[in-house]
Order: structure tokens, then sequence, then C-alpha cells
């Protein structure tokens, strides 16, 4: 819709760039903040003391100073909006940091001109007016406050003589005057708002998240207790949890329960409850020490007041792991994107307790028997039902750096995602929707994907950086929720009646929140009368309002590309190990799909070196995956053929838990003499040994040098390699003729020379006997002697 449409809709008027001169310049300014932010530089100071007309200055070329050897920190700061008749009260605490003693210690406030619109409080953020025009009195606190020492203080002023006679903002000091070594001077300054109570109303959602960097290895154990102590008392999950439920709740009638008078959207990392799970379960392994966890009691505490809030908050279910979705995608790794999402049947990415499960073996060309059920959902989604008991949105994914590229949207939106949550910097006009730019913030838009467009929410990174360094801030907490009120008053004001302002509020993943800070803010949301607790989805409900086109900007973070090559080659050992698993490789995988999308996580950004120790291990923890499918090498290394023929047998081990198809590799090494034949695709059971005969052809008798080995259908290689040597003491077929013809031939000759004998027998025993000649008698038998 046009901006005219959208404000007649309860969106915004077009901005009139013409009428507002240096509005960009102002909305650039507002975009980078940080903690820093709220510590405005100082105006100058004035003489001690010293009360000048309404309107006039402080002396000029007095600039502020670092080293004011005061720290305020403020308890108290009432009202939170200024209502006319009002007493203004700031009490806490001066702490003397520096080196010296400080005497006549007192403490006054001052304000400066209003503001107006949401521009002209970004240049007092920038870079302050140093000129005050209206002062309180100075109150006494202390004679003397020496090195290191702290005293508490109280100051009061009626809002009738600071003359907040004129709906807006003002900028306020918070003045402490003291004498250092003779020398009287400001020794302390603290820069915050004073804010007059809107007529108009702004409708205010909350994104609230929890997520937590995983402690969890490659194999699914912790490497150490960190979570433990995040959800114990005090930590930084815990207190995230507190804040959400200490929210004021909305008065039922007595036979039902109280409903949040805020309804905060929960968006929850499966991976996180999954953990949680696992530690509540019982006792747990850490760093490989059987039992060494401490955290089953808290884990069991944190779920049930977790499954409690879910209960009665909205919840949204983030990727599995909190995936940076935009380095996995600009790198080649979208379908990493999709096994992690919540809400597609594709999103496979889990690691339960207990035995991985063991896909259904296809019995033909249609897929999987029949009684294995398809996937209607993501595992997130199952996850948060399992263990929370609630049905969470799978829908909405959040940019954790405020911005996707148009691909990352694409994989988004066909994993199931209907709607993005974004910052004001992925917009060529980001500045409006978010009212930077003096116009109303509508925080709904929509951008152009595919064949249709997708719904966006525009998260004001302002009010999200503010919450997320509330408890960094200068003066405490309470001077954040005062800026927090003071950037929602602006907006308030600049919106044309009757339409409201729409702001989202997402603070940063790894929010360190508090009660005095992101709690009382919630607070406010719920309790202040110009402001209207609203949903998530309550805002994506009401007409969009254009934001310019789709941008990624410039300082978008990214994870290091060290680590992201890591978990790429990871990634490709997982995708050729997948087209080996028989049946559902989805499903066989999915601990290994966990592992890699926990090394991919956006909470590893901005820390390279432990980024780079998750991806190296999760890949080295592939790599020896499929070093568990491999060939049973013969216990003495020599196998023996008996016949020409006979086949050579080989055992196959399959490690792995689910089944897989191999192609077995035997060569043989510089030899003519043995051949091997093919048996082509072979499935080996899950956790069993298999037996394979390969056929063989022997030429000659003697030794062989084969080598034995088993890959992927792609030609990948699985386990190692085994060599050994293959004997047979048969008879080559040729070596076998020439025996056999030689021993005929022996035959044959040995036969002719029988023959020829019986001949030369036969003819002597047919020849006469000749008697003596005559007159001779025969010779005598024996000697006469």
């Amino acid at each position: 819709m046009t901006r005219p449409a959208a404000a007649r809709a309860g969106g915004r008027p077009a901005a009139d760039a013409s009428a507002r001169p240096g509005a960009a310049r102002r909305a650039a300014a507002l975009v980078p903040v940080l903690a820093g932010a709220l510590a405005l530089t100082a105006p100058s100071a004035l003489p001690a003391h010293a009360a000048p007309p309404a309107a006039a200055p402080t002396a000029a070329g007095d600039t502020t100073r670092a080293d004011r050897p005061v720290r305020i920190d403020i308890a108290r700061f009432e009202p939170r909006t200024v209502t006319p008749g009002s007493l203004i009260t700031v009490t806490g605490t001066l702490t003397n940091t520096g080196a010296e003693a400080i005497t006549d210690l007192s403490v006054r406030l001052q304000r400066g001109a209003v503001r107006t619109d949401r521009a002209e409080l970004a240049d007092a953020v920038e870079d302050p007016d140093p000129a005050t025009i209206l002062f309180g009195p100075f109150a006494p606190v202390v004679e003397e406050l020496g090195p290191g020492a702290s005293t508490p203080f109280t100051y009061t002023v009626p809002s009738d003589d600071l003359r907040l006679d004129q709906q807006g903002v003002y900028p306020a000091l918070l003045n402490v005057n003291g004498t250092v070594a003779g020398d009287e001077q400001r020794v302390g300054e603290l820069h915050t708002f004073l804010v007059q109570q809107p007529a108009a109303r702004s409708a205010v959602a909350w994104l609230w998240p929890l997520s937590e960097r995983t402690q969890r290895t490659p194999s699914g154990a912790f490497a150490d207790d960190g979570l433990a102590r995040s959800v114990s008392e005090g930590g930084r999950l815990d207190r995230a949890l507190a804040v959400i439920e200490r929210l004021p709740r909305n008065a039922e009638p007595a036979d039902a329960a109280s409903s949040p008078a805020l309804p905060v959207t929960l968006a929850i990392d499966p991976a996180l409850v999954e953990a949680l799970a696992l530690m509540a379960e019982g006792p747990y392994a850490v760093g490989g020490e059987e039992g060494a966890g401490t955290g089953t009691e808290e884990a069991r505490a944190y779920l049930d007041r977790l499954r409690t809030l879910a209960g009665t908050h909205p919840v949204v279910a983030l990727p599995y792991g909190d995936i940076d979705a935009d380095t996995l995608q600009t790198t080649g790794m979208a379908d990493v994107v999709t096994r992690s999402l919540p809400g597609s049947p594709r999103g496979t990415a889990q690691d339960p307790p207990g035995a991985a499960p063991v896909p259904a073996v296809p019995t033909d060309d249609a897929g999987a028997p029949a009684q294995q059920e398809p996937r209607t959902t993501g595992a997130g989604a199952e996850i948060l039902a399992e263990e929370l008991g609630v049905t969470a949105a799978t829908d909405l994914a959040w940019a954790s750096d405020g911005s996707f590229e148009a691909a990352t949207l694409s994989t988004l939106r066909d994993g199931g995602i209907d709607r993005v949550v974004l910052g004001s910097d992925a917009f060529t006009d980001g500045a409006s929707a978010v009212g930077a730019d003096g116009s109303d913030a509508v925080a709904h838009t929509t951008v152009p994907a595919g064949d249709g467009t997708l719904d966006v929410l525009v998260a004001d990174p302002v009010l999200s950086a503010v919450v997320g360094a509330a408890e960094d801030t200068p003066g405490g907490p309470r001077m954040a929720e005062q800026r927090y009120l003071a950037e929602l008053a602006v907006l308030t004001q600049q919106t044309p009646q009757p339409a409201e302002a729409t702001v989202l509020i997402a603070p940063p993943r790894d929010v360190v929140a508090g009660l005095e800070g992101a709690g009382a803010m919630m607070a406010d949301t719920a309790g202040l009368p110009w402001l209207r607790a609203e949903t998530v989805a309550g805002l994506g409900s009401a007409p969009p309002a254009p934001a310019g086109e789709l941008i990624v900007p410039p300082g978008e973070t990214r994870l290091d590309a060290a680590g992201t090559a890591a978990v790429a080659e990871a990634v490709a050992i997982r995708d050729d190990l997948a087209g080996a698993v028989v049946g559902d490789a989805g499903l066989a995988l999915q601990e290994h799909d966990a592992a890699i999308a926990r090394a991919a996580s956006a909470l590893w950004a901005g820390d390279p070196e432990a980024y780079l120790s998750s991806a190296q291990a999760v890949r080295t923890w592939m790599d020896r995956l499929r070093g568990r499918i491999t060939v049973v090498a013969p216990a003495d290394g020599t196998y023996t053929l008996a016949s020409d023929d006979a086949p050579l047998v080989l055992t196959v081990d399959n490690a792995l838990p689910f089944p897989v198809q191999v192609l077995l590799q035997v060569r043989t090494r510089g030899s003519r003499g043995l051949s091997i034949g093919d048996i082509g695709p072979q499935t080996l059971a899950p956790g069993q040994r298999t037996t394979l005969s390969v056929p063989t052809e022997v030429r000659r008798s003697g030794g062989f040098a084969v080598t034995a080995g088993v890959t992927t259908p792609s030609g990948s290689p699985l386990g190692q390699q085994v060599d050994m040597q293959v004997k047979s003491t048969a008879y080559g077929s040729i070596s076998l003729s020439i025996t056999i013809g030689a021993a005929s031939l022996l035959g044959l000759l040995f036969l002719r020379r029988f023959v020829n004998l019986l001949r030369r027998r036969r003819a002597a025993a047919a020849a006469p006997v000749e008697g003596p000649p005559p007159g001779l008698s025969t010779p005598p038998t024996r000697s006469p002697v």
C-alpha cells in the first residue's frame, strides 16, 4: 500500500524529505547504538552553585572531561513520565573513584530543550548540546568523600520548577559538584531524559530470546557444565526467564488462572531444551567423566519454569542450534539451513538420548515401508512439543544480526517460513519503518519472495540495543529504562492520531537481563497508559507499510571463514555418507545433522577461535564416522585359495547404527596371475559384520599382493584400506594343461617301449632251436671236477 493509504489504515504517512532537512543524517546517526551511547557527552560545567537566568547558556569553551572522579549509580528516578505537578525524585549512590578526597559534595538536576521527534532525539544522543536552559537548586550531599568511599543521596525538585510544559522529551543532566584540592568543580555527571507523558499511544511487542551457545560435543556429550551455571540462580538464562516470570498479570475470575499483562513471545532454541532434558534425566558425564555433571536439579527446575511460561506466552521455535542461516546459505550449505528448520519435514536435526533410530529399509522402488510414518513437521517442533507440552509457531525466522540475504529468504520460505524478523538496516527505507526519520513507525512490511511476498516484522535496533545493554548502562539499569521511555515517547508524539506507532523489540540472543532493566521496561509496556502491550502475531496482522528494497547492510555479521570452511568439510562428508544410507538418511543422520547445526550457531559470532575449535571438532567427528565401516583384515594378513576359481571371502564391519550400501573395491598390485570379479553394491546391516564372497580366477600358483576397501556409492573411501597376501596352491589352467600334456606324452612313450619289448619277446619265442654240429657232443652242464 502507499504511505497515505497506510496512514489511513493505521500505517504511516509518506516522509517529506524536503520538509525534514538532515533527516537522513539523523537516521544514520541513530542506528549504531551501543551501551556507551547512553553515557552521553557531558555539557559544559557551570560555576558551582551558580544560578544563571533560565535561558542563559553555560560558559562556552568548557569541554567535557573523561576523568570525573565521582561515579553516579541511580536506584530510583521518579516519575517515569512526568505530569503537571509531579515531584521529581532521584536517589542513588555517589562513589569517589579518584585518588583524592572530595569535599562539599552537592547535586542538582538541569534540563535542556524539548525534543519532539525521534530524529531530534537521535541528534541529542549522538551529539548533545552542551547548553542546559533550566536548573534545579543544588542540594548538599556530604561534607567529605574519601577515595573509594560511597555515600547515598536523594534529590527532589518539583517538575514545575523545570517548566516541563510541552509534550516531548527533555535531555537532563544530573550534575554533581565538589571541591578537589581546593578547586570547586564538577566532579560527576550523568545524562538521562525527562519524559512528558504523551497524549497518544503506541503498540509495543516483545520477542524474547532463550538461546545459549552449546556446551555439547559433536557426539552429544557435555564438554563442560556451563549450561548448569547458566540456568542456576543468578545465571544468564535464569535471569532471562525471571524477568518474564515477574511480569504483572491481569486479574481474572477466581476460578481461572491469571494471564500475563504483557504477552512476551518466547523464541526458544530446541537444542537448548534438548540439552536441558538430557541434564534433567539424571547423572550425566562432563568432559568424559561419568556423573560429573552438577546441573540435574537445576535443569529440572528450569524446564518446569519454562513449561509454565510456555503455557501462557506465545512460543516460537528457532532453528535447531540457532544457526547462522546467512553464513551457511552464502557458502553453499543451504541444506544445513533446511535440516535445522523446526517446521519442515526435512528439518531433521536433533540429538535425543538413547539409541539412535534405525531407518526402515525400502522394500522396492516406492521407498520406505508403509509402517514408517512420514514426517509432518520438523524435529525442532517435536522437541518443544515433547519437553514443554506446547505447539510452537514454526513459520517465523528471526535474523540474529538483523538481516537475511534474498537467497536465504528463498530457502527459508521453501522450508515453511512465512514471516521473518529483520532490523531496519535491512531495508533502503528502514529508518521510516522505525520512525527514525520523523515519520510514524510501522513495524510490519513485506518483501518479494518467489512468486509471492513474505511478511516482515522490523525490529527497532535502538530499543533492542538499549534492552540488551541495560545491565551495563552508566548510572545503572534505571537509566536504560529512562532511555527506553524517551525513545517510545517521541515515537508516540510524532505519530498522527488516531494511528498508533507499532514497535517490535527483539534484544540480542545473548541478552543479560535484569528485573531493574529489561524487566522494568516490560512492566512499563504493560502498565503505562500511553503504551499498549501487543503480541508479535498482532503486529503482523496490522496493515503493512513499505520500507523500501531489501539490502545487505555493510556491517552484516558473518561467522569466521576458517571455522566455516571446517563446517563445510564436515557437511561434505555427511552428504556423501547420506548417499550410502539405506532408507531415510535424514532419520539415520539426525544426530549428526544436530552436531553440524550446533557447530554453525550464530552464537559463535564474535569468538572466531571458539568457533573454529567447534567446527574442527565436528569435522573430525564426521571423518571418524565414515571410518566405522571397514574391511576386517585377516589375522595373519594372508588368505589361501584352494582352487583356481575359489572365491575370496572377506568380512566387512559396519559399526554404524543404520544400514548402508557400499561398494567393495579389491585390487591386485602388479600381478596378472589373479583376476578378481566385481560383486556390485552390497548392503551392510547395522552394527554387524557381513561376509562377502568375491569371485576370483587364478592363472598360476603362488602369492599375490591384494588391497581391499569399501567406498560409498559415489566412490568416497570408507574406513581403512587393508593390504593382504593371497596365496594359491592350485595350478592355473595353462600350467595344468602343460602338465597333463607332458604326462600324456610320457605315457605314450612308456607304452611304445612296452609294446616293442613284447614284440621282441614274441619274435624270440617263435625262432627254431639249433643243436650242436655233427660229431660233437653236448657240452656238459656242470664241471666234471
